[in-house]
């Protein structure tokens, strides 16, 4: 098509999809004639995540559930792609309670690839995680490895990738799948490793790590993955899965030392915990198809982002502080890994 596209982005509330909302609609941005946020607004979600977009003639918002069928088909109707951030993320509460993260996850991103086909979407891009994959000793994974999930949320994540690719190989939708490592930056809810800890450090508090604190992960900066996802949205092939990771593999020991470090702390302020149930041992993704197809590398170098992440939630506590919920005891984590 000529025209600019009309962008529904799902999930754009949350800490990665306002970001890529912030980005599409800033100065650096893609052009697009219209991007519209549909978020549920759970705990994860908050408007205040979009405030500086708020007044843009490009952006509206739209208050609903992925799952309610008559809502998505009208705002389908209306949108030329899709980006799917909307997902139960949470790991331990996967474990806890696996139901929402089915009817999320599953059934929610089935709605919208029905809703898709019966509008003849142009493209529809899946947001996914490195999760899916399961745990690797050694080496990266290729989009091309097998999925082999082990925890409910990964299951889920792992279930709604293969019913996208799915409506690509049956009906040719044009989908395309994208699997991050983990995520850190401004605006993440604290219930994942990084504002976790960084909050409950700035209050004074103490740190929990799981196990014996060696589970390894890919730290990659939010900014990062909005460009990857970007290149994938505009020049990538339909029907494929891209990879994107950061680059930078830490134990969590050691992402706790550095978190430590920055916050003024030392290990008198960390207590090692009950490992999770079934808890992956190490995440790794292999970026080759992305560079080489799309020119995809990360830019943001870890310890320059980790710092200016530290800041960040250092000096805007009226957005962290209220999204802590006393009823969690300060000696359980919320989350250690995404």
């Amino acid at each position: 098509m000529n025209t600019l596209p009309r962008i529904l982005v799902t999930g754009g509330a949350g800490f990665i999809g306002s970001h890529y909302v912030r980005t599409l609609l800033g100065p650096q941005g893609n052009p697009c004639a219209a991007v519209t946020v549909l978020d549920k607004l759970t705990y994860a979600g908050h408007l205040a995540n979009l405030h500086t977009v708020r007044d843009d003639p490009r952006y509206s918002f739209v208050h609903g559930d992925i799952c309610d069928a008559p809502l998505v088909d009208a705002l389908v109707a209306e949108h030329d792609q899709i980006v799917h951030f909307a997902a139960e993320s949470h790991v331990d509460r996967s474990i806890a309670e696996a139901a929402d993260f089915i009817r999320t996850n599953v059934s929610g991103t089935q709605t919208l690839l029905a809703a898709a086909l019966r509008h003849g979407l142009e493209t529809f891009v899946h947001i996914s995680t490195d999760e899916v994959y399961g745990s690797i000793a050694a080496g990266s994974w290729p989009e091309t490895h097998p999925v082999a999930p082990n925890s409910p949320y990964a299951a889920a994540k792992a279930s709604s990738d293969l019913i996208a690719l799915a409506h690509h190989r049956t009906h040719h939708l044009d989908v395309r799948v994208t699997r991050c490592s983990n995520n850190y930056g401004p605006h993440q809810f604290p219930e994942k490793i990084i504002p976790l800890f960084v909050t409950r450090l700035l209050n004074g508090g103490r740190v929990p790590l799981y196990g014996d604190g060696g589970n390894i992960r890919d730290w990659l900066h939010v900014d990062d993955h909005v460009r990857g996802i970007e290149l994938v949205r505009t020049r990538g092939r339909a029907g494929e899965i891209y990879n994107i990771g950061g680059g930078t593999e830490l134990t969590n020991r050691e992402l706790t030392g550095l978190l430590l470090e920055a916050c003024g702390a030392d290990w008198s302020r960390a207590d090692f915990v009950e490992d999770r149930k079934g808890h992956d041992r190490r995440y790794s993704v292999d970026c080759g198809k992305l560079t080489a197809e799309l020119g995809y590398r990360p830019r943001k170098d870890f310890a320059e982002g980790l710092a200016e992440t530290v800041a960040w939630y250092r000096e805007h506590r009226a957005w962290w502080e209220p999204l802590l919920r006393p009823a969690v005891g300060a000696d359980r984590p919320l989350a250690l890994t995404t």
